[in-house]
């Protein structure tokens, strides 16, 4: 799951005003030339995403794409462009219903297959053994991809242990490069680790500033498992981006509330997944390596934890 980034909510980014986008623009002009100018604010989003290297070697982008939510046209456009904009990383799932167009957007996008990171989830009505292997194919065949970087179990529902033998078949064979899990709590990740040949190599949870899952962050960090938090924005929910701490935090960096909250979750060693269907917001998102949040300023991002989920309805 990600962010879901109401377009209502523009105004809460108001797109580093005064900062160096503005100062680049002017210097531009003034050597004349609108496609330079387009060059130039174009490679402002050539962005080095550092990477994590997972419990089997694989390395991740630490900093993906979400596409929940995201249908047709719309999601065809919007993966491409983030593609463009400098993401490697892309995130989707059986439930989205929108794999089909993900796999476009990848094509229309042009780009090498093998520099991108691709994730997909099963969903729980495909699960256990046959059920698996059945769905893996249909997952490649929407996406139109030959393998998958990462696959997960999107719930800890119905024959999981099926599931993992199947997975861990699929892994076996090259289809997948790694496998894992996604909203499991510390006991069921304790189950799986129980009987598993291959142990997981990440758990895609919700996070974000008001729900930091610090039980679970625990869990994982035991058992050398990399944590990835989905909607890190909570989709604007509990005024995130109008928030007044945050923003105090925003304004000493030259920041926005977004940046503020993904440098956050970035310094705490999380993957993480923002959405968005606007490019301007895809660069903004892009742009939380240039700049370090003090012990102070984390601490102070940390104390806004509510400790309780911001999604009731999808517990």
């Amino acid at each position: 799951m990600e962010n879901k980034s109401p377009e209502k909510t523009i105004s809460r980014r108001q797109f580093l005003t005064g900062g160096a986008r503005l100062t680049a623009t002017a210097a531009i002009m003034s050597m004349g030339g609108a496609s330079l100018m387009a060059r130039a604010l174009s490679n402002l989003t050539e962005v080095d995403i550092p990477y994590t290297k997972l419990n089997n070697g694989t390395l991740m982008p630490r900093l993906g794409f979400g596409t929940h939510t995201l249908r047709g046209d719309t999601c065809i456009r919007c993966v491409s462009e983030a593609i463009d904009s400098g993401y490697r990383l892309i995130d989707t799932a059986t439930i989205y219903g929108n794999e089909e167009f993900v796999g476009q957007g990848i094509k229309k996008s042009g780009f090498d297959r093998d520099k991108l990171f691709v994730t997909s989830k099963l969903w729980v009505d495909d699960a256990g053994y046959e059920n698996t292997l059945k769905a893996f194919q249909v997952t490649l065949d929407k996406l139109q991809l030959d393998y998958l970087n990462l696959w997960l179990i999107h719930r800890p529902r119905g024959d999981v242990r099926g599931t993992w033998k199947a997975m861990e078949e699929l892994y076996h064979a090259g289809k997948v490069k790694a496998i894992g899990l996604s909203n499991f709590a510390p006991k069921d990740i304790e189950d799986v680790l129980s009987y598993c040949t291959v142990k997981p190599v990440i758990n895609q949870v919700e996070n974000h500033a008001f729900f930091q899952q610090t039980d679970i962050a625990k869990s994982l960090k035991k058992n050398g498992i990399q944590m990835e938090g989905w909607s890190p924005f909570a989709q604007g929910r509990n005024g995130m981006f109008t928030n007044e701490t945050i923003a105090a935090i925003a304004k000493k960096y030259n920041k926005t509330n977004a940046q503020v909250c993904l440098r956050w979750q970035f310094q705490h060693g999380l993957v993480i997944i923002p959405r968005t269907t606007q490019k301007a917001h895809m660069e903004e998102n892009l742009q939380i390596f240039d700049f370090k949040l003090s012990g102070g300023d984390m601490k102070v991002m940390d104390s806004l934890n509510l400790d309780k989920t911001q999604f009731p309805e999808w517990e």
